[in-house]
């Protein structure tokens, strides 16, 4: 199988970005697949999902951009089989006064660093920061597709015509075959007219590129992150677990269908 990169990106926060990035990593884990999670929020809440405290990990994402220090040496082992993460740091946040510095294609860092990972993997999932800034496209420019979660509440789909809008400009300028894996229905709660209403709007809009896995409410889900663990782990049978495996799948099958 080919190595597949997917970015997962929405400009607006809360809308499950990391906690999908932890629980679809962990979840390809389970079903034998062999993944790297790619921490690129300088909040580092990814790191911190998965046991990591970046804040005494000598060395961070950012070393391996900027400090010559070789990734293959940052990245970590997880909790689980199968699964490793690069880890970040708030001091990536200095990445865009850093860029400034420089003259040479400041948006192909990260797409240059993954090719010096020794490792074989079958997935690198991106977890983007919540903004649409210089990291945010250096993810972009990375990925196969990218993964969009939407959190079903008002505004929803102000944030998704903005990721759109950057999606469309990175595959202009930057990555021409850079594709849509899908959109993912958040936060869902079908007891909530505006759940529904909501769900049903993404649906009609972006029809087969909406993920059937719709990811619910789910308290076990924020009690793992917490724990510093994937959810399929901690609460292997709650709903939010089994909503994970249940898009981890899909993915494997979307590959597979190609």
């Amino acid at each position: 199988m080919k190595r597949k990169i997917i970015a997962i990106a929405n400009q607006k926060g809360g809308v499950g970005k990391t906690t999908t990035s932890i629980n679809l990593s962990s979840s390809l884990a389970h079903f034998e697949r062999r993944v790297l999670l790619i921490d690129m929020d300088p909040q580092a809440n990814a790191s911190r999902g998965l046991g990591l405290d970046s804040s005494v990990l000598k060395n961070t994402i950012f070393d391996a951009f900027f400090n010559g220090v070789d990734v293959n040496r940052i990245i970590k082992k997880t909790v689980m089989k199968n699964l490793d993460i690069l880890p970040s740091s708030l001091v990536l946040s200095r990445m865009d006064v850093e860029l400034s510095k420089r003259e040479d294609h400041p948006y192909f860092m990260l797409k240059n660093l993954l090719t010096n990972i020794k490792k074989s993997y079958d997935y690198m999932i991106i977890d983007c920061p919540p903004s649409l800034g210089m990291l945010s496209i250096n993810a972009l420019v990375s990925a196969d597709s990218v993964l969009i979660p939407v959190q079903c509440e008002y505004f929803a789909l102000d944030a998704v015509a903005q990721v759109l809008s950057t999606i469309k400009q990175v595959q202009g300028e930057y990555n021409k075959t850079l594709g849509i894996e899908g959109f993912l229905l958040t936060m869902f709660d079908s007891r909530t007219r505006l759940g529904i209403e909501i769900s049903q709007e993404v649906r009609g809009l972006f029809k087969e590129s909406t993920f059937l896995t719709q990811i619910p409410r789910n308290i076990s889900v924020a009690e793992a992150s917490a724990r510093g663990l994937p959810v399929n782990l901690f609460r292997p049978t709650s709903s939010g677990s089994t909503a994970y495996f249940s898009l981890a799948k899909e993915i494997i099958e979307h590959e597979q269908a190609r």
